[in-house]
């Protein structure tokens, strides 16, 4: 299916989705649209409350060698977007100019401009995100706590943290493994093609694959080859945005079972799209965030880890986060990183 007409029919069917179909001031009944939270009715925070200091603890065992494999595609202009998103980097100089320096030292400065949308490149969805109609995670009604500048509720500021155990999953490897590798002739690599499904049995064999066991507290990331058109940007954008491989409905509620606190993948929206259901607008996104409080990560770099878990035989690591590369930053822009 071509983009434009996917991007068609993801639209109606988030109107669909969105819109109440009663009166403009009905309000949807938000308990029983969404599930609530584990963590009381007065939570904010979603699964990240999972990870505790023994959780965290447990993680920097992960760190036997010290090596840092980057996981985040830094943002500069034209990489691929979703819809009409958009991002814009400037860098001025000031003061670079002979006579025009600061004090008699000369000093001189430089600046980042960053005019962008959230949810560009590789970004984390907070639990503001994703809703069914006006009801998000926590059974929030949210239509009362919108501002034109911020959320009152479920802002990505009350997350905890992501110093945790990272598992890789190499979706790549287990669809090799089992024959069934149907790829794209546009990846210079193996990956799957987009529509491909990757069930809970698929998880569960990546897991096998290095002897991992998912633990409460996790983050686990998926390797499905498509970030390989990402980085061909921008001759690729068309093909990257118009579909890819992820996962099922049911490997969602499977993760969230595992009690993880975030699931990423190299991918744009980290489930299957075209859909298991075409009338639905991304069902995984309402499992993961509205119903379980579980952050996703998309465009995610997972070659780099992916190929590193393969040659040392271990797909574990000690998740990080830090600032992506500039030259100042503000502590809302976050990096990921794994720690062997």
């Amino acid at each position: 299916m071509r983009i434009v007409g996917f991007a068609a029919s993801v639209a109606m069917c988030a109107l669909s989705l969105l819109l109440p179909s009663g009166p403009a001031s009905a309000q949807a009944d938000c308990k029983s649209v969404v599930a609530p939270s584990p963590f009381g009715p007065d939570d904010q925070t979603g699964a990240t409350n999972r990870i505790t200091p023994a959780v965290t603890k447990a993680a920097a065992a992960e760190i036997q060698t010290g090596v840092v494999t980057p996981m985040a595609f830094n943002l500069v202009d034209g990489v691929p977007l979703f819809g009409t998103r958009f991002t814009k980097t400037i860098l001025s100089s000031f003061a670079t100019v002979p006579g025009a320096e600061y004090g008699k030292n000369k000093l001189s400065y430089m600046e980042d401009t960053y005019l962008s949308q959230s949810h560009v490149g590789t970004h984390i969805d907070g639990m503001g995100h994703i809703g069914i109609q006006d009801c998000y995670y926590n059974q929030t009604p949210m239509g009362k706590y919108v501002t034109q500048n911020y959320l009152k509720r479920l802002g990505l500021e009350n997350i905890k943290t992501f110093a945790t155990r990272g598992v890789i999953i190499d979706a790549v490897k287990v669809f090799q493994a089992a024959n069934k590798l149907k790829a794209n002739a546009a990846c210079k690599g193996p990956c799957l093609d987009q529509g491909t499904l990757i069930t809970e049995a698929d998880l569960q064999a990546g897991l096998k694959m290095y002897n991992v066991t998912l633990r409460e507290g996790d983050a686990v990331f998926i390797h499905t080859g498509w970030g390989d058109l990402f980085q061909q940007f921008p001759a690729q954008n068309a093909l990257y945005n118009e579909g890819e491989p992820g996962i099922s409905k049911s490997a969602a509620a499977w993760l969230a079972s595992q009690k993880v606190v975030a699931v990423g993948a190299d991918t744009w929206a980290v489930e299957v799209l075209p859909g298991e259901d075409t009338t639905e607008a991304f069902p995984v996104h309402k499992t993961l965030l509205t119903d379980n409080g579980i952050h996703i990560i998309e465009n995610v770099r997972t070659d780099l880890i992916a190929a590193k878990a393969a040659t040392d035989n271990r797909a574990t690591f000690f998740l990080s986060m830090t600032v992506p590369k500039a030259v100042g930053l503000t502590g809302t822009f976050v990096n990921i990183e794994a720690i062997q």
